[in-house]
């Protein structure tokens, strides 16, 4: 898929989800304590990583690759944990994270030549 489709698809779905955080799901994302500070986090990651896959888009494709699936495991798990998936969920989390992190380390190690 094209880099700036994958991050103007990401940053929409980031930007929807915020919403629906902030207004449609309020109530029900006050029935757990922790559920709040999840969707925001999961929205905050997701939109970061939308941003820095449309800033790259013509440059490795890796970092882009790990940052989308990391996006989706990362944001997904706090998503679901924040409505109502069970908290095992949160074993999954730190596999997104780690994708993120790759992500940045490969944008790194393919960029060292350019300096």
């Amino acid at each position: 898929m094209n880099r700036l489709v994958t991050a103007g698809l990401l940053g929409a779905i980031a930007i929807a989800l915020g919403a629906f955080g902030a207004h449609g799901f309020k109530e029900r994302l006050a029935l757990i304590p922790e559920a709040a500070g999840w969707w925001q986090t999961a929205t905050f990651y997701l939109l970061t990583h939308a941003v820095a896959i449309g800033a790259i888009a013509g440059r490795s494709a890796w970092p882009t690759r790990l940052w989308a699936v990391g996006s989706v495991i990362f944001a997904g798990t706090l998503y679901g944990m924040a409505l109502g998936a069970p908290r095992w969920f949160g074993a999954i989390t730190p596999i997104g994270g780690s994708f993120l992190i790759a992500g940045w380390v490969v944008l790194a190690w393919t960029s060292r030549q350019e300096s």
